[in-house]
């Protein structure tokens, strides 16, 4: 069984500039790790792996530094990594990355499974999987807890709002997967030393079926974002001292509406 596990190199901390012209990150100089939520998905595609053989491999959109994703991906046991890197590929918003993932895949190869991570840290849409789908056209299942291959398929377990669902699709299908679904494995000093010099696989624009720029990037994106900022931080406090601080905080609570 081949599997592709989409992942993404996100900013490590909130205090990220925004760029005011275009209404995209700042990513420049920033310190970056791999989305929390993509190391489910690759931990659930590495435990498929060892169950029932085959390959993994990742790949993610992304600047040239986003190699450093990548081979963390190796050294927790990922066969082969690229990165899809170009400057027209910038600036994409939900359906332009979608459209830009679900064409590098296809220029990769053949995969029976394709896993993504609920969602990213840095755009929150926990869309671009399902519109991964949908850009392919095979069944997805979001939100998923529990995975496991059955005949010429997988059976996916769906935790949905009020219910909990199990739905079976034949591959190639996709499948987001939750965070409660594993624990991922740490990366380890032993793949590490034996992934030392593989390659991260380059891929640009010009490797995609569709070679069309009005695809991609700014200009593929139908939505643009109109304003974007940091939220203005209002916090304050106050000390008390003495022994009547019970009913002032009870006083202070109501005139809050607390209670």
């Amino acid at each position: 069984m081949n599997i592709f596990v989409c992942i993404k190199q996100v900013p490590s901390t909130n205090k990220v500039q925004v760029d005011e012209k275009t209404g995209v990150l700042k990513r420049d100089g920033v310190s970056s790790k791999m989305n929390p939520y993509d190391l489910y998905a690759l931990e659930t595609a590495l435990r498929l792996k060892k169950q029932h053989g085959g390959t993994v491999t990742v790949g993610t959109m992304g600047p040239p530094q986003a190699q450093a994703v990548v081979k963390e991906a190796y050294m927790m046991g990922a066969d082969e990594g690229y990165v899809f890197s170009d400057r027209r590929l910038g600036g994409a918003d939900v359906l332009a990355t979608s459209y830009t993932l679900s064409q590098a895949i296809q220029s990769v190869g053949d995969f029976d499974l394709i896993l993504c991570g609920r969602q990213t840290t840095d755009g929150d849409t926990a869309q671009v999987g399902p519109a991964i789908a949908e850009h392919l056209g095979i069944p997805h299942a979001a939100w998923v807890s529990r995975l496991e291959v059955e005949g010429d398929g997988v059976n996916a377990e769906q935790q949905l709002q009020d219910v909990i669902e199990t739905v079976h699709m034949p591959f190639p299908c996709l499948v987001t997967v939750e965070q409660d679904s594993c624990v991922p494995r740490l990366p380890s000093l032993k793949t590490a030393r034996e992934m030392g010099d593989k390659p991260v696989h380059m891929l640009g624009l010009d490797a995609f079926l569709d070679t069309d720029p009005n695809h991609y990037g700014l200009a593929g994106s139908p939505t643009q974002v109109e304003r974007i900022f940091p939220p203005e931080s209002d916090a304050g406090h106050e000390v008390w001292e003495g022994t009547d601080s019970a009913p002032k905080l009870y006083n202070l609570l109501k005139a809050w509406k607390f209670i």
